[in-house]
């Protein structure tokens, strides 16, 4: 057996113009890494590293550099790969650094391990016998495009909704919000928001409390992240459940994690494998958030299906009920088709859908 590992870049292409709190996005690059063993071409393990603009711990002008040396490296280590040496090889190839690199590459190895057909974590969801509940994502734009979304997430069985805020006039956000808690109880319909850290300091607390009136399950990220002081105070006094997010990226030893959620100690967590290094670094967060009796949920971070695919099955393995954030699925004219379905606001794996890899495979 002698392993190579290469990777093809990939850009997505947006359906719409997607708005955050960072700017607009119309387009997003992906880098998909390949493993397989020469004695056997056909055999394939797919993963994806997809740093984010201005967010990824790993966002830098040699993002790509750095992957082909790494691939360089994996290609030099001529190894045999099982799977308790999957952890082994990440700690010694990649840096901590580069958190979508050690996704990418870890997924890819998982899926080379467990026979290349995507099917990295056979389960009952992969069996097509059960189903992931999901939030439906308003993205910000003018009142009018976030209330056609919204109607639509209503309209398409959605009953979690996540709306993202701090683009638009606050008055304006709060009205949408209460036109939802009109027609709709918060036993109908879930309510979540994510700041993505854009409250001020002195404006939180008085937003938190505004924000209350229309019974929210919980709000991301209320302020910028690098603030813990602030966030345990806001923590511990809210009105409204807080989720850190941004928080949480580029914290990759043990004891920083724990550390850092003994002293927010918010009411959930939210896990983007993407940001934080990856499944192994997801399974830290989770064993630490249940020592301190904090909740959780894992989002997706704008992978093609390639990466929501892993992320989706590892999430499967937890049986979490909350609704995670893997609905992103849907965003891009140009993404790998997949069995990945969402049905009436849940993620479903129609077994009988074959994936179509043509894209990938050059």
């Amino acid at each position: 057996m002698s392993l190579t590992a290469d990777y093809l870049r990939h850009t997505l292409h947006f359906r719409f113009e997607a708005g955050t709190s960072r700017g607009t996005l119309t387009k997003k690059t992906s880098y998909l890494i390949r493993v397989r063993d020469d004695a056997n071409p056909a055999l394939v393990g797919y993963g994806e590293c997809g740093p984010l603009t201005g967010l990824s711990y790993d966002d830098r002008p040699d993002f790509e550099e750095q992957l082909a040396g790494y691939c360089r490296e994996f290609n030099e280590m001529d190894l045999e790969l099982f799977a308790w040496n999957v952890t082994i090889v990440l700690n010694q190839l990649i840096s901590p650094a580069f958190p979508s690199i050690l996704f990418g590459f870890e997924t890819a190895m998982v899926d080379f391990l467990a026979g290349g057909c995507q099917i990295l974590y056979p389960s009952d969801f992969t069996s097509g016998q059960r189903n992931i509940p999901i939030n439906g994502l308003v993205w910000m734009g003018d009142r009018a495009f976030m209330q056609e979304q919204i109607d639509e997430k209503l309209r398409t069985g959605f009953t979690t909704i996540k709306l993202k805020i701090g683009a638009i006039d606050f008055e304006q956000e709060c009205e949408l919000l209460a036109d939802i808690r009109e027609r709709f109880s918060a036993d109908q319909i879930t309510l979540r928001v994510d700041a993505n850290g854009a409250f001020r300091p002195a404006d939180a607390m008085p937003k938190l409390e505004r924000l209350s009136q229309y019974d929210l399950h919980s709000i991301e990220q209320p302020v910028a992240a690098g603030q813990p002081d602030l966030m345990a105070e806001l923590c511990q006094h809210t009105p409204i459940p807080i989720a850190l997010d941004e928080e949480l990226i580029g914290q990759m030893e043990y004891v920083q994690k724990y550390r850092l959620l003994k002293k927010i100690h918010p009411q959930y967590i939210i896990l983007k494998p993407t940001l934080l290094g990856g499944l192994r670094h997801c399974d830290e967060w989770i064993e630490l958030a249940g020592r301190l009796n904090i909740d959780w949920w894992i989002t997706s971070a704008l992978e093609s299906n390639i990466g929501l695919n892993a992320i989706a099955q590892y999430t499967a393995l937890f049986k979490n009920p909350l609704p995670h954030g893997l609905g992103t699925g849907q965003l891009y004219h140009n993404n790998i088709d997949s069995p990945l379905q969402i049905t009436n606001g849940q993620l479903h794996y129609d077994s009988g859908q074959g994936w179509n890899l043509s894209l990938i495979r050059n």
